[in-house]
């Protein structure tokens, strides 16, 4: 435990360093924020450092192990629906507690003074992400192709981008990366991989892998219809 808990700060501090120490130099060379301010900063990134080292430990020692279990436990069960429904309850569940997505919806109601409201983005993110995270589930069950299951959704995504109004098409983009954030992306891979790795004929890399990138353009789609709707 002791061992883990120095290797994950490590990589914490390899993490969120760079960004201090650039901040700090910005402060003495250029910026000169009032100090209380700059201490404020110190603060936020000394509990950021903690914060992050609390949640990678969680990750690994609970989330991934439970994620790869239920994966690997869903297809004694011989029920397709099972996993597709699992699949659509661990996206929908994750995204919505994703930090980058809530941070995504509270910047959405600050800077569109309540004009988009953020609280329904973020709905609509969890809906995008939990219906193709369970498509991805379906592929990896019948084989189907990830090219061709990715090109089509891009393709209904670009062509969507040329009807929603302008001011959802950089939001709908900005959804789809925020989505594969440390909460979600743990979780959907390890469910993936779980259930790849008993699964005939399937590959813990080619299957198990790819599902959190199809997951994403979920909300990218949702979000430039919700757009076409509100027009």
């Amino acid at each position: 435990m002791l061992t883990e808990l120095k290797s994950r700060l490590w990589e914490v501090l390899r993490s969120v360093g760079p960004l201090i120490v650039l901040v700090c130099l910005l402060q003495v060379t250029i910026v000169h924020a009032p100090l209380d301010q700059f201490i404020q900063f110190l603060a936020g990134s000394m509990l950021i450092v903690a914060g992050l080292l609390l949640l990678f430990l969680g990750v690994d020692l609970g989330i991934l192990p439970m994620g790869r279990f239920i994966g690997a436990e869903m297809p004694r069960k011989g029920s397709v629906a099972l996993i597709v429904g699992v699949g659509f309850a661990m996206g929908f569940a994750t995204t919505i507690a994703e930090p980058d997505v809530l941070v995504l919806a509270r910047q959405i109601d600050d800077i569109s003074q309540g004009d988009i409201d953020g609280t329904v983005v973020l709905y609509v993110i969890g809906f995008g992400v939990a219906l193709f995270t369970a498509v991805a589930m379906a592929r990896v069950v019948y084989g189907a192709s990830l090219r061709l299951l990715l090109t089509a959704a891009l393709g209904l995504a670009l062509v969507l981008s040329f009807f929603a109004p302008a001011t959802f098409v950089p939001l709908a983009y900005d959804a789809g990366s925020v989505t594969t954030g440390v909460l979600t992306a743990p979780v959907v891979i390890a469910v993936a991989v779980g259930l790849s790795s008993v699964l005939a004929g399937r590959s813990a890399v080619s299957d198990g892998f790819g599902v959190l990138g199809l997951a994403s353009i979920g909300p990218i789609i949702a979000i430039l219809i919700m757009g076409v709707a509100l027009r």
